[in-house]
């Protein structure tokens, strides 16, 4: 064999290798390839055959006589009517043997892929080798139909069915459907951080809906199966987009996104909590990021909307600091603890000279509920007195009249939160 003849043979090879494929799925009727309106499909009929039996999918002679089928459908609207299937950019293959036109119609099927239930619907197209479309007038709603395609082999010199490439798409009334849409709403802004935040999401012409994908600046944050969204931890600027579809058959996926959130941050700082003695004047550094805050309670506060105001409490208080910037409010408390050093004399001397004449307890004051009791040597109780005071103190005298010198001893009872008690010895002298 010469190498001229072998190159020849080769390149005869390799042409034919360049139009080899695969059976596509959609060879058989029951893997019908399913067309959707809007959309156009590459597809082809390489290596298709035909299934022959009677009452089988390719027994029929109505158009054209199968021999490389390839099959479509299509499901009608809620409303029905006229549908064209365009046919575009037929690529043949140019195999020695092979047609040059492909065979097309629509079929109704009131058995699927059932030859005895088939009835035409639409032209017939038997010669396409060019741009052509099919035309079904009247379809029922909500109805699936067929599109058959047949690779002919009729003709001088053909010897196989012809295999080509080419587009296909549906359009028309009867098969095309609103626009589906999305429009996502939060309700009035700006929040308040923290807050919960619903957006909703309102659909139009958009049955069967399939799961919500909420998205928070481009990342999945949640997948919901009603149309809202709720988090309390969006902040000022974030981007809630959310993303779903329409449609069992031919789904549509739709999308819609919201202006960045406003979130109103409040910064409240009451400071740190503070420590004085009692009858002590002390300052409160407060702090915040709103224009409108006070203090409270404002008693003994020496300008409640200042935000460093003095203070000068008789007992351990708590202030709170409220702010508010529009429909926001926080607030922070600081704790001022009032400390009083009680002292109790150990001596006294009741005779009335104006000085030192009776037995006061320093800081008592401050424990209205105070119970003080005083005994003798002998364990026998002189004196009691509930909140006592300078006003209420022991003058040394007892229920048998002035008290003698000695030691005398006493109870003190706070009765305050901590339920302090103190005691210890007087001595009275004369």
């Amino acid at each position: 064999m010469s190498v001229f003849f072998r190159v020849i043979v080769l390149l005869t090879v390799l042409h034919r290798t360049d139009f080899i494929a695969a059976q596509q799925p959609y060879n058989s009727c029951n893997e019908a390839m399913e067309l959707c309106s809007g959309q156009v499909y590459t597809v082809d009929n390489y290596s298709a055959n035909i299934t022959f039996c009677p009452d089988c999918e390719d027994d029929f002679t109505v158009c054209f006589t199968p021999s490389s089928s390839i099959w479509f459908t299509f499901t009608t609207n809620a409303s029905g009517g006229d549908v064209n299937v365009d046919f575009s950019n037929l690529i043949f293959s140019g195999l020695a043997g092979a047609g040059t036109a492909i065979q097309a119609t629509v079929v109704s099927a009131v058995v699927p892929c059932n030859s005895a239930s088939y009835s035409t619907v639409s032209n017939c197209v038997s010669n396409g080798n060019a741009p052509f479309s099919l035309s079904a007038t009247g379809l029922t709603p909500n109805t699936l139909y067929y599109v058959v395609v047949n690779g002919d082999n009729t003709g001088t010199g053909v010897t196989q069915p012809a295999e080509c490439t080419f587009d296909i798409s549906v359009s028309g009334p009867g098969i095309d459907r609103t626009a589906s849409t999305v429009v996502l709403s939060t309700g009035t802004q700006p929040f308040c951080a923290n807050q919960p935040i619903t957006v909703t999401a309102e659909l139009t012409d958009c049955p069967d809906t399939s799961a919500f994908n909420w998205y928070v600046n481009g990342e999945l944050s949640a997948v919901t199966t009603e149309p809202y969204f709720q988090s309390s931890g969006l902040n000022n600027g974030d981007i809630v987009s959310l993303e779903t579809s329409c449609y069992l058959l031919c789904p549509v996926t739709i999308t819609d996104t919201l202006d960045p959130v406003s979130i109103i941050t409040l910064i409240v700082d009451a400071g740190p909590d503070i420590t004085i003695e009692q009858g002590d004047t002390v300052q409160l550094f407060g702090s915040t990021s709103a224009s409108v805050f006070n203090w409270a309670p404002g008693f003994g506060v020496s300008a409640p909307d200042a935000l460093s105001p003095y203070v000068w409490p008789s007992s351990t208080t708590v202030y709170t600091l409220s702010a508010t910037d529009g429909p926001c409010s926080q607030s922070d408390q600081v704790t001022v603890n009032v400390t009083s050093q009680l002292f109790f004399p150990n001596t006294f001397s009741p005779n009335d000279d104006g000085s030192n004449d009776t037995w006061v307890i320093l800081g008592i004051d401050l424990y209205p509920n105070s119970f003080v009791r005083i005994y003798d040597r002998w364990g026998q109780e002189v004196f009691q007195s509930t909140g006592y005071s300078a006003q209420k103190a022991w003058d040394g005298t007892v229920p048998s009249g002035e008290a003698t010198e000695g030691v005398y001893f006493y109870i003190v009872e706070l009765r305050d939160a901590d339920k302090q008690l103190f005691q210890g010895s007087i001595t009275v002298i004369r």
